[in-house]
């Protein structure tokens, strides 16, 4: 048993250096190679089951007619910003191309949004109006939340919780999958309700910045956007960023962050 559990341990330390040598010398941010875990859990399995969850949601949204229309100009705004951001979401994520992505806008007073495995985006309208947010701000968030998605840190989750689970039979269940379908089904229900740790939150501030700049959007916005969240949640984090690093922390690694991605933002197209 010790031996399976030892070879296992290998396996997922061969996965965490394999991505990051390829990362390290590129552009932009640097936040390391993905996690070895999230290869305990197939990503197909996950997407399905955030699409499934992600249909139920906006037909529940729609029966309170709370979904806004295609028309919506705020939908129109965000659709219009998800279309900047999406073409360099590949370098982060392969399978990212092949995702059908999706964006929509939920009338409610929640200061909320989110990027569920595979590419569905949602926000709330009171994230928009409560912060009044900028375009560039926007840009930030759903660079953040776009980041979880490809950076799987659902995944990552489900496959660290397997891990545990499993324990010493956890070589088995790479070899043959096993229960590894009812992993998913039983985190089904929580990935729309889904906390990340301050690891991960931080990451995809990064990642997300990283995106917002190449498409355009002035990396600069992260601070005034941290500035606003601060004021709007009296310096408690609001909900979709309960787990994260306290503001001024989030300011402090955003502006030494700022030099890696200004020449980006300089060089993108704007508009």
């Amino acid at each position: 048993m010790n031996v399976l559990m030892r070879f296992a341990g290998l396996l997922l330390a061969a996965t965490l250096l394999l991505p990051g040598a390829a990362l390290a010398q590129r552009e932009g941010v640097n936040v390391g190679g993905t996690s070895g875990f999230a290869s305990l859990v197939p990503a197909t399995e996950i997407e399905a089951s955030a699409s499934k969850q992600y249909k139920t949601l906006l037909a529940e949204a729609a029966g309170k007619n709370a979904l806004a229309p295609a028309g919506h100009p705020q939908l129109i705004r965000l659709r219009r910003i998800a279309d900047r951001l999406i073409p360099f979401a590949n370098e982060w994520n392969p399978r990212a191309k092949s995702w059908q992505w999706e964006i929509n806008l939920i009338g409610s007073r929640q200061v909320n949004a989110f990027c569920m495995p595979g590419g569905k985006i949602v926000f709330y309208t009171g994230i928009i109006e409560q912060l009044k947010l900028t375009d560039d701000e926007v840009a930030q968030i759903m660079g953040h939340e776009i980041a979880h998605a490809l950076r799987e840190h659902a995944r990552e989750r489900m496959g660290k919780s397997t891990a545990t689970n499993i324990g010493a039979s956890v070589l088995s269940q790479l070899l043959g999958l096993g229960d590894l379908g009812r992993t998913v089904t039983n985190y089904g229900a929580q990935l729309l309700n889904l906390t990340f740790s301050r690891s991960d939150e931080s990451e995809a501030d990064l990642v997300g910045l990283e995106l917002a700049a190449r498409a355009g959007y002035d990396p600069q916005a992260g601070v005034t956007l941290w500035q606003k969240m601060s004021a709007n949640s009296k310096g408690a984090p609001p909900q979709w960023l309960s787990t994260h690093p306290a503001g001024a922390t989030r300011i402090t690694d955003i502006e030494r962050n700022l030099p890696r991605v200004m020449p980006l933002y300089e060089r993108a197209p704007k508009g």
